[in-house]
């Protein structure tokens, strides 16, 4: 059996005030390619289909086409909703309108007969199983619990345990004669970032460990961390990355799906295939002559330019008048101004919310760490997308 590993698209992802769109059309054209040359059987896509929780028509047709050719030729394709995408659309509007079409959406966590676990059938005749884990905030984790586990959950209980106990719960109907698969959309323990992630729902509070996952699964299918890559647990579990470098902190990732190979008894391969449409993002560093030499050999890439020389009024515009791609220009920290408050506090600009928080209680002595975990899951709360009210039982 041959599975298509995709994760992280962003579609309707706007870069410095450019819009993506053709990229974006290119790199889902490819990986539909990648699907028919390499005559997969089955497509999983580990969430964030979306760049925001309120897609434009433009995004949401171009995704629907996607996920329909990718469906072509009898595939079997599944999706998982990501903290970026609005899981309630998933849940209420594509999951039923796409099922008719042989199309498995999960916006939300769901029980194991309710859609959590699914058992399909290739076009070859194989079986596989399918455990399904979209992203999960730390607020409705204790109310997924109660749902899926039916349990009274207990605040004091731990992000990680409540999603180690749900992913018991869906794997616990693996059976020898299929080939086993965990889907999830998640930060794991030893996961580098790619860079364009969001910063509230990678931190320790939502790490998890490989070992949550049964060595009973063929192969985990993860999304979120957009730098493809191996996570050593009891089973193969590999993050397939962004497709599409997502920002400039992702300039060096080389955008991949992964064709993974997989049979029941056997420990499944996973191997990257090149993903192609997306233009390169490449930072310039140096005096002007050099960014200006640099990136006139840079052809179509998207360009951030760090000038090492002083700030002088009409810098910016005579490197973009020279680089049409440049879509972000400074300067180097030798030559930046370094500006205080009055109170000759260092300036808040390119900090975190969790940072200057953190700065806060600093600067009132107060060492609670329930109190910065407190503040970042409502923070949570406000960035992410809205989610389906019934996790699970809605068939």
């Amino acid at each position: 059996m041959k599975i298509l590993h995709t994760s992280d698209w962003h579609v309707g992802k706007v870069l410095k005030g450019r819009d993506r769109y053709d990229e974006h059309v290119a790199v889902l054209r490819s990986l539909t390619q990648t699907a028919r040359d390499e005559d997969v059987d089955v497509v999983l896509v580990a969430g964030d289909l979306f760049e925001t929780a309120a897609p434009t028509a433009k995004s949401q047709g171009l995704v629907m086409n996607a996920l329909l050719k990718l469906r072509e030729d009898g595939r079997q394709v599944v999706v998982i909703g990501g903290n970026h995408d609005n899981q309630a659309l998933l849940d209420q509007l594509y999951r039923p309108v796409l099922a008719e079409l042989g199309l498995h959406i999960l916006g939300t966590p769901k029980r194991p007969e309710a859609g959590g676990l699914l058992r399909l059938r290739t076009r070859g005749g194989e079986s596989v199983s399918v455990a399904a884990l979209p992203f999960l905030s730390h607020r409705y984790a204790v109310r997924a619990a109660e749902v899926l586990l039916h349990e009274n959950a207990e605040h004091s209980r731990d992000y990680a345990n409540y999603v180690a106990d749900i992913v018991r719960l869906l794997t616990d109907g693996f059976t020898p004669d299929a080939v086993n698969v965990i889907m999830a959309h998640a930060t794991l323990l030893g996961g580098r970032r790619g860079g364009g992630e969001r910063d509230v729902q990678t931190t320790l509070d939502y790490e998890l460990s490989a070992r949550i996952f049964p060595s009973t699964a063929h192969y985990v299918a993860l999304g979120h961390l957009h730098r493809q890559q191996e996570i050593a647990g009891p089973c193969p579990t590999f993050y397939s990355g962004s497709p599409l470098p997502i920002d400039f902190g992702e300039e060096a990732n080389e955008p991949v799906a992964l064709i993974v190979t997989a049979a029941p008894g056997i420990r499944a391969d996973a191997r990257p295939v090149p993903v192609t449409g997306g233009r390169r993002l490449k930072t310039l560093r140096g005096t002007l002559d050099q960014v200006i030499a640099e990136g006139e050999q840079a052809g179509d890439a998207y360009l951030r330019v760090v000038l090492a020389e002083p700030s002088r009024a009409g810098l910016g515009d005579l490197v973009r008048d020279k680089l049409p791609n440049a879509l972000e220009v400074q300067l180097d920290d030798a030559h930046r101004p370094q500006p205080g408050s009055r109170d000759g506090k260092p300036s808040r600009a390119g900090r975190s919310p969790l940072q200057l928080f953190g700065d806060y209680l600093d600067e009132r002595d107060i060492d609670d760490p329930r109190i910065p975990a407190m503040f970042a899951e409502l923070l949570d709360e406000i960035t992410e997308s809205p989610e389906d009210t019934a996790l699970a039982g809605d068939g």
